[in-house]
């Protein structure tokens, strides 16, 4: 039975800062596709299909990373210095949200390649929005790289 794809990888150890933006994704119609993971170590192991997700299909996603900073075990920026270095995984889109709006995050994220950066709104109205932008964007509107046949 094929796995179900992922469209976006939610890395992120907060639970509630997850309930939210699982319900923003909710309120603009992404209900399915929506891996989460709750620290770095668990979004390295899904992302390169080793540990619990050993049995994973690299194949079937994600097309999107949404990446916490403040995280438990490997922190956030450890995590996107990983994915921007394997040519597995480069190409994913990979926009951080996070609460830091401290110059040097936003600063080291963008040298380590992240797409995009965003601080999470406190608010949840901003941040439905928020996440509508995303899904318009980089769901919806950008055009995804080639995957290459194995």
């Amino acid at each position: 039975m094929p796995e179900t794809p992922v469209q976006v990888l939610l890395v992120e150890d907060n639970p509630n800062d997850v309930e939210l933006t699982l319900q923003a994704f909710r309120r603009n119609n992404v209900t399915e596709g929506i891996h989460v993971a709750r620290d770095g170590a668990e979004a390295l192991d899904f992302l390169f299909c080793t540990g619990a997700h050993a049995g994973r299909d690299p194949a079937s996603g994600p097309r999107l990373i949404l990446l916490d900073l403040k995280l438990p075990k490997v922190d956030g920026l450890e995590v996107l210095r990983r994915v921007k270095a394997d040519p597995q995984t480069r190409a994913i889109p990979l926009v951080v949200l996070t609460s830091s709006s401290q110059e040097r995050d936003v600063a080291e994220s963008y040298r380590s390649g992240a797409n995009s950066y965003l601080v999470k709104p406190i608010d949840f109205n901003r941040l439905r929005d928020a996440v509508r932008s995303i899904v318009a964007y980089w769901l919806a509107l950008n055009e995804p790289p080639l995957r290459r046949a194995a």
